[in-house]
């Protein structure tokens, strides 16, 4: 199998895992990356050996695909120049600032028959995969996500920094299903955006989801909780590991002095593999030909849309008196 010629667009500290995974990647070349900042680009470039570009279009002009890990503000023009020479992109989430970029995007990505995803990769998430085998009609979620403050991402809400992970997991769960109602309350606290968004989401079918996103917090927390006819799924994503509680086979209600007599624990479990790597070989796939694993753009869309739709319901809460 010839290795892929790829490239990493934007190496700040995402972008720079990126390049790092694709250096040792089976299967892949890592042929180069560009950033705004040389000195940057120069420094990743030394640590992946590879060559740091100093004009995109070079870069364009000698890899099959790159991943486009840029500010948000820049996909849209990023991802057209990529797209335009008919280079497969996988682009970091969000999809896009708005959904009219989103769908520019995906236009170009159609004229030219080119692959395009995008980057949520808690799609990968070992505690996600264990899960898969026992999901039956899943009805309520119950996402907390929760992070330390830190400049990178304040360029969006936290909606669209942090929240759109377990948006875009909720409604690829639930079958991809239309939120028919969305009401959500949030706060700016240290920065000009949402740094804190409670929201609650129904999706056509009839399932639930209330989602909670913090990046003022003092701990990283990455919880998802799922309800289900058959039982209770919980799942750490920080770890990566997950229980299924089950009314234990031939239960009789009235019958069992305690919990444990009635419901049975199933720790979930799943090959342990980096996330970042399956999201990577899963592009790498869909460059050969094999999309059935990529998140595709299409989905970015959905989730930008659900996420945007958030960001639109939100009730503004007067910020806290720091510091009293």
């Amino acid at each position: 199998m010839n290795p892929i010629p790829v490239g990493v667009v934007g190496v700040g500290a995402l972008g720079r895992h990126h390049a790092r995974h694709l250096s040792s990647l089976f299967g892949a070349e890592l042929v180069g990356v560009f950033d705004t900042d040389p000195a940057r680009a120069g420094e990743v470039a030394a640590e992946t050996g590879c060559r740091a570009f100093p004009v995109l279009a070079d870069l364009l002009s000698e890899v099959r695909a790159v991943v486009v890990a840029v500010p948000t503000s820049a996909h849209h023009a990023v991802g057209l120049a990529c797209l335009g020479r008919q280079v497969a992109v996988l682009m970091e989430k969000p999809l896009a600032s708005s959904l009219e970029e989103a769908d520019e995007l995906l236009a170009e990505a159609a004229r030219h028959e080119v692959v395009f995803a995008v980057g949520h990769i808690e799609r990968f998430n070992r505690a996600i995969r264990a899960a898969q085998p026992v999901l039956e009609r899943p009805l309520f979620f119950e996402g907390i996500r929760l992070a330390p403050f830190q400049p990178r991402g304040t360029d969006v809400a936290v909606v669209l920094d942090l929240m759109i992970h377990d948006l875009d997991l909720t409604g690829h769960l639930c079958g991809g299903g239309r939120a028919v109602d969305v009401r959500a309350s949030g706060v700016s606290v240290l920065s000009p955006h949402l740094d804190m968004v409670n929201a609650r989401v129904e999706f056509e079918g009839g399932a639930v989801a209330s989602m909670t996103a913090s990046r003022v917090a003092r701990d990283r927390v990455r919880r998802l909780r799922i309800f289900q006819p058959s039982g209770y799924i919980t799942l750490d994503l920080a770890e990566g590991s997950g229980t299924f509680m089950r009314l234990r086979e031939g239960w009789r209600p009235g019958t069992g002095a305690s919990v444990e007599e009635i419901v049975e624990t199933v720790p979930l479990t799943a090959p342990a593999a980096d996330a970042m790597g399956l999201e990577l070989a899963a592009f790498l796939a869909a460059v050969r030909g094999d999309p059935s694993s990529i998140v595709r753009a299409e989905e970015g869309r959905a989730a930008l849309a659900l996420a945007l739709q958030v960001t639109s319901a939100v009730h503004r809460l007067p910020a806290p008196a720091l510091g009293r």
